[in-house]
C-alpha cells in the first residue's frame, strides 16, 4: 500500500499535463498522451451481459430515429418478460414501447403495416414458438412482399426474442427455428453469441430495409461478455452478413452459434493443449436469396441497404 502511494504521489504532478486524443481511425477510442511523447492505454473493455448490451441497444436506436419503435407482450410497463426492455417505456413513453394483447398474429401483422408505412418496428416474441401463431405475418406478409412488389414496397423489421432450449420451460419453449426462418427467402436472420454480437447485430438490424429474425438464446441473457471500446460507441454496428472469425486456428474448423459457440471455445481451448489449433466460426449471420419451385427458379430480391 505504501508503494502504490508513493508511485501515486510521483504520477500526481503528471496530472495537469495529460489530454485525452482519439487513436488514428477510431473515433470512438482514447489515448492518454503526455506532453513528453508518453502514450498509456486507457481501459479498453468492460463487462456487459448480453441482457444489457439488447438493452442499450434498443435505447441507442430509439433515441436516433423517431421512426422504431418496440411492441410485444409485456415490453413496457414489465420491461419485458426478460428485462430486455427495462427502463425504456419510462424514458420513451406509451407510443414508442407499446405493451400489447397476448396475439402474435395480431401485434406481427400490426408491425409489418407499420414497417410497409415508413416506420421501423422491433417485434418482440417471447419465445419464437410462439412466433408460429404470426408466422403467416413473418413470411408471407414480411419476407416476401418486396419480391411481390417489384422492390417498390420495402419492410425494415426486426423480430427478436429468445429461441431455442432454456431451462425447465418444457416443449413449448424449447424448439430452435434457426433452420425453420434460415430456409425463408426474403428474411436476414443473425443470432448472436456475445454481448458485442448482440448489441451490434440488433443495432444493424434495426437499421436495415430488410425483414430481420433474430435469434436470442434466454441461457445468454445473464451471461457478462467484455465490450469492447469500439463497441460502447453509438455508431457501432455488426454488417449482417460478413463472416466473423471467433478463435484463429490451422488444424480444424468449428462451425456454430449462439450458445453454441461457447462450448466449442471450451472444445477448442482442450484440443490446444493436445497441439490442435481450431479455428472458430460463429454463424451469426445468414440468409437465403435463392427460392427454388417446383415450376420456376427466381431470386428474391432485397432493398439495398
Amino acid at each position: 500500500m505504501a508503494a502504490a502511494v508513493a508511485v501515486l504521489r510521483h504520477l500526481a504532478p503528471l496530472g495537469p499535463r495529460l489530454t485525452r486524443i482519439p487513436p488514428h481511425g477510431c473515433t470512438g477510442g482514447r489515448l492518454l498522451q503526455h506532453r513528453r511523447g508518453l502514450r498509456l492505454s486507457a481501459p479498453a473493455a468492460i463487462q456487459v451481459t448480453v441482457r444489457d448490451a439488447l438493452n442499450q441497444a434498443l435505447d441507442e436506436e430509439l433515441e436516433r430515429d423517431e421512426r422504431v419503435f418496440l411492441l410485444g407482450e409485456e415490453v413496457a410497463q414489465y420491461d419485458g418478460a426478460y428485462k430486455i426492455s427495462r427502463g425504456l417505456w419510462k424514458k420513451y413513453g406509451d407510443k414508442r414501447v407499446i405493451d400489447t394483447p397476448i396475439s402474435e398474429m395480431g401485434f406481427a401483422g400490426i408491425a409489418v403495416g407499420a414497417a410497409m408505412a415508413g416506420l421501423r418496428p422491433v417485434c418482440e416474441f417471447m419465445t419464437f414458438n410462439f412466433s408460429m401463431q404470426a408466422i403467416d405475418q413473418v413470411i408471407n406478409s414480411a419476407a416476401k412482399t418486396c419480391y411481390m412488389s417489384a422492390g417498390l414496397i420495402g419492410v425494415p423489421i426486426v423480430f427478436r426474442g429468445p429461441n431455442g432450449a432454456s431451462a425447465g420451460v418444457a416443449a413449448q419453449h424449447s424448439q430452435c427455428f434457426a433452420a425453420w426462418y434460415g430456409h425463408c427467402p426474403g428474411l436476414k436472420v443473425v443470432s448472436p453469441w456475445s454481448a458485442e454480437d448482440a448489441k451490434g447485430l440488433l443495432k444493424a438490424a434495426i437499421r436495415d430495409d430488410n425483414p430481420v429474425v433474430m435469434l436470442e438464446n434466454e441461457l445468454l441473457y445473464g451471461v457478462p461478455f467484455e465490450l469492447s471500446e469500439q463497441a460502447q460507441s453509438k455508431d457501432f454496428v455488426i454488417p449482417i452478413g460478413k463472416a466473423k472469425i471467433e478463435r484463429q486456428g490451422t488444424h480444424i474448423t468449428l462451425v456454430s452459434h449462439s450458445r453454441l459457440v461457447g462450448h466449442c471455445m471450451e472444445a477448442a481451448s482442450v484440443l490446444a493443449k493436445e497441439g490442435v489449433e481450431c479455428e472458430d466460426l460463429p454463424l451469426t449471420t445468414w440468409m437465403l436469396q435463392l427460392c427454388v419451385l417446383p415450376v420456376q427458379m427466381f431470386l428474391c430480391p432485397m432493398q439495398k441497404t
